[in-house]
């Protein structure tokens, strides 16, 4: 096959959404209907045995959410399906966001009788910033919820987007009766037997034809027809283009848990969505098609199996092959390395990959040479952007609970920052290390994985700060910026690369030091180098 055709097969997109709008369901059901694997796992908190396949952490399983992206790939209709199951919890939004520089489109999961939520907003702006192409699923049909036409009202208002039904629910909670497919001309009937997964397809070009009131009965017939009239005469026609381009946003109706409306969304995905996509490095843009192999690190994951105390770092192939044992260019640290067992994966399951693809997600052995942003090439100096690192909410001193196993605690510390699971701060005048997250949730996650996987014990201990600025001194031997550091002595801090930082206690003190202080500049997020 050749190298054009592999690239034309392969899509590789994200599902984002607030927590509990049912994503990690949505994922599942895509495995299945791609055969990737036999039964779904009930996903909920207290079937611990029988989680979600893409929730393979420990941790996970016990709270019943996301807390680090899976990456999952299958087979479906002769593509090949890379999918990115996102966290949904806003504690782990940074997560999220590092996993949007690898995605060619996404699909973003709405709650039908919760609507568009915080985070949901959130994850969409940063795909409206990048143009990335969005299909909108409003999932739980079989409960009750909003009005379709309020919830694609929501869409348009709360998140400024330009949408277009492709499929519209029949009924909805007790009501429902099923789904008018617009993309396809059919209709899909409901059993609510989702043991078995019955449903009924039926070809339905016209919906004026009598026979309408027979499958679905006549008050529904009316409603139906009356909502497709609606339909068509306030929103535009799919448009492909416009959809590739991020001006246009398709929405499907379903219920994942139910495996309802998943199957269109599946089939008309592979249909529309990209194959991977040129991306922007630094020093200019790069096609996928070209023969030289260029990829990007967009998340280290520490510890996948806790047996072997392995570390991956995952690679998003972005143009040219990636093959086993072959040495590439390790651009930030100018050094050329040969991976004998690249990686591709299907959850926590591993296997070892000859030759990847652009769009391929691969996972890299990695003993520390990694950093999140890194990029490999086969020479050629190139610098992916747009991975930053947020300013930390929360900060908490950490203390060694067990002096005994200082070394397991500084490794562990050590992995789970490169991880980007939370930022690491050491104060200048004491020499104290306070982490920063982005969500209180995170510091748990970080004590659990600490204990289970290093065997390290800590302790945390409130540390009041308002915001993590990284200071950018116009003149670091200025007599102000010299000033700057004796006054805020006690606020300073290096982070792991060693940039210095300035952890501002309150916003009135951040107002005051950029008053004063005017040529040290600051600023609030960290572009990784």
């Amino acid at each position: 096959m050749s190298f054009k055709t592999q690239i034309q097969k392969r899509r590789t997109f994200g599902i984002i959404s607030h927590p509990d709008a049912g994503k990690t369901t949505l994922t599942e059901k895509l495995l299945l209907f791609g055969g990737a694997i036999q039964e779904a796992g009930a996903v909920k908190s207290n079937k611990i045995k029988k989680s979600a396949t893409s929730d393979f952490m420990e941790i996970e399983r016990q709270r019943g959410i996301s807390v680090a992206t899976s990456v999952l790939a299958f087979l479906y209709k002769d593509k090949k399906i890379n999918i990115l199951d996102t966290p949904g919890h806003k504690d782990f939004a940074e997560d999220t966001f590092r996993t949007l520089t690898a995605v060619d489109s996404v699909i973003v999961v709405i709650d039908v009788a919760k609507g568009v939520e915080e985070q949901t907003k959130k994850l969409v702006e940063v795909c409206r910033m990048r143009n990335i192409p969005i299909i909108v699923f409003i999932n739980k049909l079989d409960r009750e919820g909003k009005d379709a036409f309020d919830l694609l009202d929501e869409l348009e208002l709360k998140l400024g987007l330009s949408i277009t039904p492709l499929s519209f629910p029949i009924g909805m909670g007790y009501d429902f009766k099923g789904i008018y497919n617009i993309y396809e001309k059919n209709i899909n009937l409901f059993s609510g037997d989702n043991k078995k997964n019955i449903e009924d397809t039926i070809a339905f070009n016209d919906i004026t034809n009598p026979e309408l009131e027979t499958i679905i009965g006549s008050a529904a017939a009316k409603t139906l027809r009356d909502n497709l009239e609606l339909v068509e005469g306030v929103y535009p026609d799919f448009d492909k283009e416009k959809y590739l381009e991020g001006k246009q946003q398709p929405v499907f109706f379903g219920s994942a848990l139910n495996n309802f409306g998943v199957r269109e969304l599946l089939d008309c995905f592979i249909e529309i969505a990209p194959p991977p996509r040129a991306k922007m490095a630094e020093e200019r843009l790069v096609e996928a098609l070209e023969p030289d192999m260029t990829g990007f690190v967009f998340k280290i994951h520490a510890n996948m199996d806790p047996k072997h105390r392995d570390r991956l770092a995952f690679i998003k192939i972005v143009s040219g092959t990636f093959e086993r044992n072959r040495p590439y260019l390790h651009v930030r640290n100018g050094k050329k390395l040969k991976f004998s067992s690249p990686n591709a994966f299907f959850a926590e399951k591993k296997e070892i990959v000859d030759i990847s693809y652009p769009g391929d997600i691969v996972g890299l052995h990695d003993t520390g040479n990694f950093k999140i942003g890194d990029t490999l090439t086969e020479g050629e100096n190139l610098h992916y952007k747009g991975i930053p690192s947020f300013s930390p909410e929360h900060f908490r001193y950490i203390n060694n609970a067990d002096p005994m196993k200082a070394k397991q605690l500084n490794k562990g510390i050590d992995q789970l920052m490169d991880e980007g699971v939370a930022q690491l701060f050491t104060l200048e005048i004491n020499n104290r290390k306070v982490i920063g997250t982005v969500g209180a949730l995170q510091f748990e996650v970080i004590q659990y994985r600490l204990e289970h996987e290093y065997g390290a014990k800590c302790t945390y201990e409130n540390f009041p700060v308002h915001k993590a600025c990284w200071i950018d001194p116009e003149n670091s031997k200025s007599e102000e910026f010299k000033e700057f550091s004796r006054v805020k002595q006690k606020f300073l801090a290096k982070d792991k690369k060693g940039q210095l930082v300035f952890l501002a206690d309150s916003q009135f003190s951040l107002q005051m030091t950029q008053q004063k202080y005017p040529s040290v500049k600051l600023h609030f997020t960290s572009e990784f180098d």
